[in-house]
């Protein structure tokens, strides 16, 4: 006996859009071999960014990078990360059976706000998360207003 399904066209165009991806994923970003020269810009760092009182913070994961190999830039109103990540050449390549980790360069840009002092931004690299606290300017700090 053959067992109905109830047709879901939700899950149709879902599968559709994935393999649409797919198909995008690989034609503009192939996935390139350890020696061609696209594989050194082929990964960016997770960035979290968010605010706290008093900062705009901006949170990066960067495992296996040195600190000697992170660029933090300020220059008008942009903030610049840049670092490069070396493969190991620990193992031959035909070692491998699987490879998953991205090695090359980086480059990620912010936008700050106006009036933000860069004399005044601080960063930290611990654990291969790199912190960077950004003061607020003081027209963008909420002010507490009491009521009487």
């Amino acid at each position: 006996m053959m067992d109905l399904i109830r047709w879901n066209p939700a899950r149709e165009i879902f599968s559709l859009r994935n393999r649409m991806n797919s198909l995008f994923d690989d034609f503009f970003a192939p996935v390139a071999r350890e020696n061609d020269d696209a594989s050194f810009w082929n990964w960016n760092p997770a960035v979290d960014v968010y605010e706290d009182d008093n900062n705009i913070v901006i949170k990066a994961e960067l495992p296996g990078i040195d600190k000697k190999d992170l660029v933090v830039d300020v220059k008008d109103r942009r903030l610049t990360l840049k670092g490069e990540r070396t493969a190991e050449n620990e193992v031959k390549e035909d070692r491998y059976y699987r490879r998953e980790r991205t090695y090359g360069r980086f480059e990620r840009s912010f936008t700050l706000p106006a009036d933000v002092d860069p004399d005044q931004i601080k960063a930290d690299y611990k654990d291969g998360v790199l912190k960077i606290e950004i003061p607020k300017p003081a027209k963008l700090k909420p002010k507490q207003i009491t009521v009487h």
